[in-house]
């Protein structure tokens, strides 16, 4: 499953297409293998199937939440669980801190910049 470049897989989650559209070309272009869920429960089946090692995660989606999503991460082994990067316009402190609490790896707000995301996914992935 793991590619050349970064050798490293992307769950691109969220339910705006031209942002996933742009997240998983920029992702792409940097060496990324990328997979692509519009809800919280697609993405948890794409977890599942694909093990990303990496996932970015918006919080307000149909269906089920990003919030959701990591609290039923949190039932998988530790080492089936991809490293979280949540993306969202609620980016208060009490957002940043639940999703800490929840697991998130780190917290990006919206709009944000993607070269800035890549370098927070980078980060990440060296921390790894």
């Amino acid at each position: 499953m793991e590619t050349d470049g970064h050798g490293m897989t992307v769950l691109v989650v969220d339910d705006e297409p031209q942002v996933v559209w742009v997240l998983q070309f920029s992702l792409e272009a940097e060496g990324y293998q990328t997979f692509a869920a519009r809800d919280g429960m697609q993405a948890l089946r794409e977890i599942t199937e694909h093990h990303p090692k990496l996932m970015v995660l918006d919080i307000m989606m149909p269906n089920m939440d990003g919030w959701t999503v990591l609290e039923e991460m949190m039932k998988l082994p530790r080492e089936e669980r991809p490293r979280v990067v949540m993306v969202s316009a609620l980016s208060s402190l009490r957002d940043r801190a639940r999703a800490a609490e929840l697991g998130a790896d780190a917290f990006v707000p919206k709009p944000f910049n993607v070269d800035d995301l890549i370098g927070v996914l980078h980060e990440i992935e060296q921390a790894s």
